[in-house]
């Protein structure tokens, strides 16, 4: 049995390189295809095309084996995988029947027709092959919103965007209303029905009580206990983070909502009137009620001028994500997180959009605390994401004029108690998150004391996931 289960990981583990080789043979085939229509009848320009085509067949095999055994892990739609099997070993066949025909110097119609056939089906295949990969709307969700209404095409929900106003919160359906848009936005794409990491679907109830190949993800009434809450708190370099690094990751406010969801039942049926409601959840539910993607905060009632395109594309160049927070909206959401050997220096670049940036994540980066001398001019920021930079205490002092500062994480920084006083300055300040820092249990007393309106995160001893199994993922005891 121990045999078996050692076997299929290695047939898994070579099943993962079938998405770098794949493309090789791809690009052969075409490459024996335009010299085939395209390039001059030089004499030895068929010998040529034969052995790109004989290396074509060979890397096609090979690749077509690999994708088997990626096949065998299980999280790719059934149906779907089939028809892109089928597709990829047709394929195969037609690359060395292509290969015997040319070399039997078969007449030029008949090969002709031959690699028109063969390289509409390596483009179907590949199609297919995208569609498992990155879902099947892959190629058109990107589709300006004219031409897919044109097309007959439903919108595409945008991760990022606005929270829509729900008219009657209190008879709103928690799950379907508030839980499945953020699901939707932000996990199915890598959990549905034909894509399943870790075997786990998210787009169905019946799915998400099903689990994935560790078991349940839920356990009603305990969000700490349940692996759908646990993988959204962990570091987000930890390798079992969710989403993984390079998706857009949850907000403050959406890890709330699904945590008080799950402490409340996991239930998919009950309305928000039939939740209690705390003090830490109101301001997330009001800003459904109120249509904003932050807690009622006046930024948004603001008239901002648009970023100059050259700017935002300038600050892309190093990595940094620069997007606006939804479509047709000057407010912009800044995000190194693809950039962690950004310094100062290039972050410096971010003072020609700063009247626009509202949400500004800059984890796990070379930043220096200077910088915090440039965030603590930007007008309108409302989340600050400092995690795990080496910022000190001292440097806390230049957030002190932001007027609208909600959210500021600390979790990872040298930050001691003696940079608590300074967050006690911020007055729009409504969370901070503290753990894995040098701060006491007495210095959040203090700071508790001087601002008992403001919500602190420092750990309250292993009730949040500081020690995790990296092969189970349960809490430490």
């Amino acid at each position: 049995m121990i045999i078996a289960e050692a076997g299929q990981s290695w047939l898994i583990f070579w099943g993962h390189f079938h998405p770098m080789l794949v493309h090789l043979p791809i690009g052969m085939f075409f490459i024996a295809g335009i010299l085939h229509f395209f390039s001059k009848q030089a004499s030895d320009l068929p010998e040529i095309i034969i052995r790109i085509l004989i290396w074509t067949t060979a890397f096609s095999i090979l690749s077509a084996t690999m994708g088997w055994g990626l096949a065998q892990s299980g999280e790719y739609d059934s149906d779907a995988l089939q028809i892109h099997q089928w597709l990829g070993i047709i394929t195969c066949v037609l690359a060395a029947g292509l290969t015997f025909a040319m070399r039997a110097g078969l007449a030029s119609r008949p090969t002709n027709l031959l690699f028109i056939i063969s390289l509409s089906f390596l483009t179907i295949t590949g199609h297919y092959g995208g569609n498992l990969t990155h879902g099947s709307d892959y190629l058109t969700a990107s589709l300006p919103a004219s031409v897919r209404s044109m097309l007959g095409m439903k919108e595409v929900e945008v991760e990022n965007s606005v929270v829509e106003k729900i008219a009657n919160l209190p008879e709103a359906i928690v799950y379907t209303q508030l839980v499945k848009p953020v699901l939707t936005q932000k996990c199915t794409s890598c959990h549905n029905d034909q894509k399943q990491k870790g075997k786990l679907r998210l787009d169905t109830p019946e799915f998400i009580l099903q689990g994935g190949e560790d078991g349940p993800i839920l356990v009603a009434g305990k969000p700490l206990d349940s692996e759908l809450i646990k993988r959204l708190l962990l570091d987000a370099s930890d390798e079992h983070h969710m989403p993984p690094k390079g998706k857009t990751p949850l907000t403050d406010n959406e890890i709330a909502l699904l945590h008080w969801w799950v402490q409340h039942g996991a239930d998919f049926t009950k309305k928000v009137a039939q939740l209690p409601v705390d003090d830490k959840i109101k301001p997330v539910l009001a800003s459904y009620a109120n249509g904003e993607t932050s807690s009622e905060s006046p930024v948004f009632k603001k008239s901002v001028g648009a970023p100059d395109e050259s700017d935002l594309a300038r600050i892309r160049t190093h990595g940094i994500l620069a997007n606006p927070i939804a479509k047709d909206h000057a407010l912009i959401e800044v995000n190194a997180i693809n950039a962690p050997q950004v310094t100062s220096k290039e972050l410096s670049d971010l003072r020609a959009i700063q009247a626009q940036i509202i949400r500004l994540k800059l984890g796990n980066t070379r930043m220096s605390g200077d910088f915090l001398k440039e965030i603590g001019a930007m007008p309108l920021l409302i989340l600050l994401d400092l995690n795990h930079t080496k910022i000190a205490d001292n440097d806390l002092d230049n957030l002190k004029n932001l007027a609208y500062l909600e959210s500021l994480n600390l979790v990872g920084t040298p930050i001691s108690d003696r940079g608590l006083a300074h967050l006690a300055k911020i007055k729009s300040l409504k969370r901070v998150y503290l753990w894995q820092t040098r701060v006491t249990e007495k210095g959040v007393s203090q700071l508790q004391k001087m601002r008992p309106d403001l919500a602190i995160q420092s750990g309250f001893k292993g009730r949040w996931p500081l020690e995790v199994d990296s092969t189970k993922l349960t809490l430490a005891k």
